[in-house]
C-alpha cells in the first residue's frame, strides 16, 4: 500500500466513522419514536418548576377573568391542546393518558357505566380520572359530562322523571327548575359536574325519531322551559354547587328535511335543515338567546347541516352569530363524532371545525391522532395561537365558573340519589305530563269500584319502555328490570279486587 493510500485512508476514516455515528443515532432515534409514538404528541415536562401551590389562578378571590390570563400564560402548547379534546371514558388506553395528553375533559358516552354500576362505583371513578388531572403541572380539572336527559338515569336507584316532551306538556317552568335542580343534586353526589342538555331544539317533522327529548314544537315553549332547566341546573345562589348545563343542538336540528340523513341507517337524523336564516331566526334562535341570557357557558353544535354544510364547520352561525352577535361567552362543544363528518379527512375536518368557532371536540376515539393533527395545524399556521387560546379560555372560563380549581366543594352524600323528595316530585311531575286527548261521558278518573277495565299494549306492563331511552343504555333496557309501578300495576293497585282486570297485549 502507498504512501499516498495511506494518507487517504487516514483522511477519510474520522469522516466515515462521523457519518456512522450519525446514522446510528438516527436509527435510535426512529426506533425510540416508532416504540413511544405518545412522546411525539405528547412531550412530557420534567424540568419545568410549575410553581402551582402559589399561582394567582388558584385564588379564588380573583376575578374569573384574571386567573384565566395568568393560566393560559403558564401553559404550554401540548396542555392547550389537551384542553380541546373531550374523550369517551371507555377509548383512554389507559388512565395516565389524562396526564401524559394534558385532556381537558371527559365523559361517559350512552351506556358506559362502570362496573359495578353504583352510585360509589360512579363516584371513585369520576375522582380516580381527576385526581390523575390533579397530578399534572398546573393542575387543571377534568370535566366530566354525562347525558342526564331525565334525571341521573345512567345509575340504578337514580329518580327518573318523565322525558323531555313530558316536561314540555307540563308547561310548568317552576315544575321543569325543580326537575333540573333535583338532577343537579344527584349528579353531585357522583362527582358529575357536567350534562348535555337541555335540549332547546324545536321539532318541525314528527317523524324525527328524537321528539321525546325536546319540549315540543313551540318556540315559546321551547324557550321559556330550557331557560328554567337551565337555571335548576346552574343558578349560583343556590346552596349547591352548579352543574354545567349545555344547550343543544345548535341550530336548527329540529328543521330537518326527512330524506337528507347523511347516515344510510337514518331518513331525517343527521339530516339537512334546508330553511332560510329568517326561518331559523324565528323559529330556533330564540331558545338559544334565552339560555344565553341565562348564562349558558356551554353550547353543543347538532349533528345537522344547514343549507348543505355541516354545523361544526358553519363559522357564520358558531362565531358570527353565537359568538359575536349573541355574545356567548362559553365554549362550544361538538357532538358525538360530529367534526369528522364534515369531510373523509380528519385533519381538515379538525382544522375546519376549530376555524369555524367549535373549542371543545368530542372525539370521542383517538385523542393522540388529535393531538398530532392539532400540533401540525398550529405548526402549519392552518389554526392560528390566538384562535387556540381563544378555545381554552372560554373552556377555562367554565371551569372557574363551575369552582373546580378551588377546594372546598361541597361533598353531596350518595343518599340523596332517589331520595324521598325526589320520588315525590317526579310522582307530581308524570302527573302534570299526562295529556287527556278524550274523555267521553266522564270515563276518566276511572271508578274504583269499576265491573271491568281492559289495558292494551305491550308497554303497559314494561318499566323499561315506560323509562324510554337514556336509562342505563342508550336506548333503555326493555322489561322490568327495576323496581317500580308499571301502568297495569297501577290500575290493579287503584280498583277494588271486584274489578275484572283484561290485559290484552
Amino acid at each position: 500500500m502507498s504512501k499516498a493510500k495511506k494518507k487517504k485512508k487516514n483522511f477519510y476514516t474520522p469522516m466515515i466513522l462521523a457519518i456512522g455515528l450519525i446514522a446510528l443515532a438516527f436509527i435510535i432515534f426512529d426506533q425510540l419514536i416508532t416504540k413511544n409514538p405518545a412522546r411525539t404528541t405528547s412531550p412530557a415536562i420534567e424540568t419545568r418548576n410549575c410553581l402551582a401551590a402559589s399561582a394567582k389562578y388558584l385564588d379564588p378571590s380573583i376575578p374569573t377573568e384574571e386567573r384565566i390570563k395568568d393560566l393560559l400564560g403558564r401553559m404550554t402548547e401540548a396542555e392547550k391542546i389537551g384542553q380541546l379534546a373531550l374523550v369517551e371514558k371507555n377509548s383512554l388506553l389507559k388512565p395516565q393518558d389524562i396526564a401524559d395528553y394534558h385532556l381537558g375533559a371527559l365523559l361517559s358516552g350512552a351506556g358506559a357505566k362502570p362496573n359495578p354500576n353504583t352510585p360509589e362505583a360512579w363516584l371513585k371513578m369520576v375522582e380516580n380520572f381527576n385526581a390523575v388531572a390533579l397530578k399534572t403541572c398546573l393542575k387543571i380539572p377534568l370535566l366530566y359530562g354525562v347525558d342526564a336527559n331525565h334525571g341521573h338515569a345512567n345509575v340504578p336507584g337514580s329518580v327518573v322523571f318523565p322525558q323531555a316532551i313530558g316536561l314540555g306538556a307540563t308547561n310548568d317552568t317552576e315544575l321543569v327548575k325543580r326537575v333540573a335542580q333535583a338532577t343537579r343534586e344527584e349528579l353531585l353526589a357522583t362527582g358529575i359536574h357536567w350534562t348535555f342538555g337541555p335540549n332547546l331544539d324545536v321539532p318541525q317533522d314528527i317523524r324525527w325519531g328524537r321528539v321525546y327529548e325536546t319540549f315540543g314544537s313551540n318556540t315559546q315553549t321551547v324557550t321559556k322551559l330550557g331557560r328554567a332547566y337551565l337555571n335548576g341546573l346552574q343558578n349560583p345562589n343556590s346552596d349547591w354547587p352548579m352543574v354545567l348545563g349545555t344547550a343543544k343542538h345548535y341550530v336548527g336540528t329540529g328543521a330537518m328535511t326527512w330524506g337528507t340523513s347523511i347516515n344510510e341507517n337514518f331518513k331525517i337524523d343527521q339530516g339537512d335543515s334546508q330553511i332560510t336564516e329568517a326561518q331559523l331566526r324565528l323559529t330556533h334562535l330564540p331558545p338559544f338567546q334565552a339560555a344565553i341570557d341565562e348564562g349558558a357557558l356551554s353550547v353543543m353544535a347538532g349533528l345537522n347541516n344547514w343549507q348543505g354544510k355541516n354545523m361544526a364547520a358553519q363559522r357564520y352561525l358558531l362565531t358570527d352569530v353565537l359568538k359575536n352577535e349573541l355574545d356567548f361567552k362559553g365554549f362550544v362543544v361538538s357532538d358525538w363524532y360530529g367534526v369528522y363528518e364534515i369531510s373523509n379527512n380528519k385533519y381538515q375536518s379538525i382544522v375546519t371545525a376549530i376555524n369555524a368557532g367549535v373549542d371543545l371536540v368530542m372525539l370521542p376515539f383517538d385523542y393522540q391522532q388529535f393531538t398530532a393533527d392539532l400540533q401540525k395545524a398550529l405548526r402549519n399556521h392552518d389554526i392560528s395561537p390566538a384562535r387556540l387560546d381563544d378555545a381554552v379560555s372560554r373552556i377555562l372560563r367554565a371551569k372557574f365558573s363551575l369552582g373546580l380549581f378551588d377546594q372546598n366543594q361541597t361533598k353531596i352524600d350518595l343518599s340523596i340519589l332517589g331520595a324521598p323528595a325526589h320520588r315525590k316530585l317526579a310522582r307530581e311531575a308524570v302527573r302534570k305530563s299526562l295529556v287527556e286527548l278524550k274523555n267521553k261521558n266522564n270515563t276518566l278518573p276511572l271508578a274504583n269500584n269499576a265491573k271491568r277495565i281492559v289495558v292494551a299494549g305491550s308497554a303497559a306492563d314494561n318499566l323499561g319502555q315506560q323509562m324510554g331511552a337514556w336509562t342505563v343504555e342508550w336506548q333503555g333496557i326493555d322489561g322490568n328490570w327495576v323496581p317500580g309501578t308499571t301502568i297495569l300495576s297501577g290500575i290493579k293497585q287503584a280498583v277494588s279486587a271486584n274489578t275484572s282486570i283484561d290485559y290484552n297485549l
